[in-house]
């Protein structure tokens, strides 16, 4: 069975093709990701606005062209924090099944947990009982996950995200070092009370999914052109993530552009995300994260 999955996020929209045989993902097509910051203004309009859905349309009917092409048996499409913020989030789903033939999935938080997490495990051990961080850090929530094998015994969708925090708090470039605290003491302060204590302190190691993650790997590796099989499995420290960090931070917006390894659409709001993750970081006791290109589209396939 081939399957196509969309997964349309306050920051990227993302397109996955694979091939699929008795629940396992045996083949992939294609994989492609467009920053279309589909979450920009609903944080303070609390609606998707028409020029930032007009980006997400033109990438889809790209995305159309490519499932056609593979004749796929299945499409559909993951909506997630900006869409289900959004007063007009609704509408817009609707959009995109009737002009694009994409069956669409409004994700609760807890959905959305629960399928990266599934997807970030698929090739794990299914017996391993480590206790297990999943972090993705999304335009507009950061979702923690917290399981053992490939079952999620806790998750939550936190309200800090890239796009989110980054409207709120940085207005100068480059950020000024205010602007970056702030920016951290209201991350730290809606994962602290998103996570339990306990629950915290006994995760052992860490996964970190999308954007700004896989950006931190490509980064450090000085991957140009980007190249998913040397980010995947990729162990940033917290070192090595702080280095990046005040590189980046005492760059004004087009010279982070031009960082090889980040693509130049993350140049934005690459800031907020590593401080959100060193928040993560910092409040989980970990030194060290492993970056995985298996995510929640991956577990769309597997689930959905």
């Amino acid at each position: 069975m081939r399957v196509a999955v969309v997964d349309i996020g306050s920051n990227s929209t993302r397109l996955l093709i694979v091939d699929v045989e008795d629940g396992r993902v045996t083949g992939e097509l294609e994989r492609h990701s467009v920053v279309t910051r589909l979450g920009s203004g609903v944080d303070a309009d609390g609606r998707l606005r028409e020029d930032a859905m007009e980006r997400v349309y033109s990438t889809l009917a790209d995305f159309r062209e490519l499932i056609d092409r593979h004749h796929c048996d299945t499409a559909l499409a993951v909506l997630t924090s900006a869409v289900r913020d959004a007063a007009n989030g609704e509408e817009f789903a609707g959009v995109v099944e009737h002009r694009y033939g994409l069956t669409p999935h409004i994700l609760t938080g807890d959905q959305e947990a629960q399928l990266s997490f599934l997807g970030a495990t698929s090739d794990r051990d299914p017996d391993d009982d480590t206790p297990t961080l999943l972090v993705d850090i999304g335009g507009g929530s950061t979702e923690t996950v917290i399981g053992r094998g490939r079952e999620a015994e806790f998750h939550v969708s936190n309200q800090a995200g890239v796009v989110r925090q980054t409207e709120r708090h940085i207005a100068n470039d480059p950020p000024t070092a205010a602007e970056q605290d702030e920016l951290a003491r209201d991350a730290r302060g809606i994962i602290e009370a998103g996570v339990p204590a306990d629950r915290r302190h006994a995760v052992e190691r860490a996964i970190a999914v999308a954007g700004t993650a896989t950006s931190l790997a490509a980064i450090a590796q000085s991957l140009d052109p980007y190249d998913p099989e040397k980010v995947h499995g990729y162990v940033l420290d917290a070192t090595e993530r702080d280095a990046i960090h005040a590189r980046l931070a005492a760059l004004t917006l087009e010279q982070r552009r031009e960082v090889p390894g980040l693509d130049p659409a993350r140049a934005p709001t690459i800031v907020a995300g590593v401080i959100i993750l060193t928040e993560v970081m910092t409040l989980f006791g970990l030194d060290q994260v492993e970056v995985s290109e298996h995510d929640i589209l991956r577990g769309a396939v597997l689930s959905l």
